[in-house]
């Protein structure tokens, strides 16, 4: 697993990650979820460690998986709906108001003022 691991470590990004493990993507896709696609793998693979002894083939055939897991989670999808990063997730609670309750609100706070 060795090999796997230094081989990994060269890539930078996501085409290079996807071209290394022969996954078949969609440029468009990968350029608008680029950073999403490696932060969903990177959270696949805390989610299944390999065992330290396990074989070459197998590490790269379990990464691999794992990588067009992640690729695939985005195909459909998007970054906002699949809230990889926490700026995402956060931004659920978020509440919003319109310029028009604003508009309304304006003359009852000028006549209480």
């Amino acid at each position: 697993m060795e090999k796997l691991m230094q081989a990994l470590q060269k890539l930078s990004t996501a085409e290079e990650f996807l071209d290394f493990f022969a996954i078949e993507y969609q440029p468009a896709t990968v350029h608008v979820n680029r950073l999403h696609i490696l932060q969903r793998f990177h959270q696949y693979l805390r989610q299944t460690p390999l065992a330290a002894d396990c074989s070459e083939a197998v590490a790269h055939e379990t990464c691999r998986a794992l990588l067009d897991k992640a690729y695939r989670d985005f195909i459909g999808s998007s970054a906002v709906k699949e809230k990889v990063f926490k700026v995402f997730r956060d931004a659920e609670g978020v509440k919003t108001v319109s310029v028009e309750n604003l508009r309304a609100a304006l003359p009852q706070r000028q006549k209480a003022a």
